[in-house]
């Protein structure tokens, strides 16, 4: 039973008093993570866009950016970010740093997921939307945009969470986040293994639901179950004339 004794005394930090800390936390962690989804998702389409160009000028830009961000560590991106940009007089904000870095960071992933889903799209697709007189924008819009989310899907959904945990990085510039939360909670209790297990337990708590949450969407899109209200009402008006024989 001395296992059980040992095991006893490692949680034995007060968490009453450092609820505060650890929502406050969270709540920059989620901050930090649809914020930077949001940029670098915008970016990434851009890119991927760009890398589809007919002009290759555009898509040696967009290769370059690509390359670039995909081969240095996030970790110095932030450093870079933070530390480096005031020396030629650019200052950021902690919040605004650390957005950035992320957004740099993971819109060159997502722009290789995005392209190849794009790509993915059969091409005599777009050729019968345009024989049918639609133009480039809506045949992109409304006949490759949403097949190409469904191909991209499952690789978006790993870089959502996976984003999530790259926040944690973040510590190095106090970013007020949940690990940088963790660092002074164990920095002011000496309790550094009870600490990091119960944010590492916290991070679990939120990563897994999302990953299955986003799983089960995958699933459902896969499945062709239409998301959007109008495109829902489209689908039982169908229905009911399919029903009443009137098609």
């Amino acid at each position: 039973m001395a296992w059980l004794s040992s095991f006893a005394d490692v949680f034995q930090v007060s968490w009453n008093d450092y609820v505060g800390n650890i929502a406050g936390g969270l709540l920059k962690t989620l901050g930090y993570t649809l914020g930077s989804f949001i940029g670098a998702a915008a970016l990434g389409l851009v890119l991927a866009l760009m890398r589809l160009n007919r002009l290759r000028a555009i898509r040696l830009i967009a290769a370059f950016y690509t390359e670039i961000f995909k081969n240095i560590p996030l970790l110095a991106i932030i450093f870079l970010t933070y530390f480096g940009l005031p020396s030629i007089g650019i200052k950021l904000e902690v919040f605004e740093a650390g957005v950035l870095s992320l957004v740099l960071f993971y819109a060159a992933y997502l722009s290789e997921i995005f392209r190849a889903a794009i790509s993915g799209v059969h091409r005599g697709q777009q050729e019968a939307s345009e024989a049918l007189g639609l133009g480039r924008g809506k045949t992109f819009t409304h006949v490759v945009l949403p097949q190409a989310v469904r191909l991209a899907l499952p690789g978006t959904n790993t870089m959502f969470v996976d984003l999530i945990k790259s926040t944690s990085l973040l510590v190095t510039i106090s970013a007020a986040e949940l690990m940088t939360q963790a660092q002074l909670i164990a920095s002011e209790t000496f309790r550094a293994l009870e600490v990091y297990l119960v944010i590492s337990a916290i991070y679990f708590a939120v990563c897994y639901p999302v990953s299955q949450c986003l799983l089960l969407l995958e699933r459902k899109i896969q499945a062709g179950v239409p998301l959007s209200l109008g495109r829902r009402r489209r689908l039982a008006l169908a229905r009911s004339f399919l029903a009443e024989g009137r098609v």
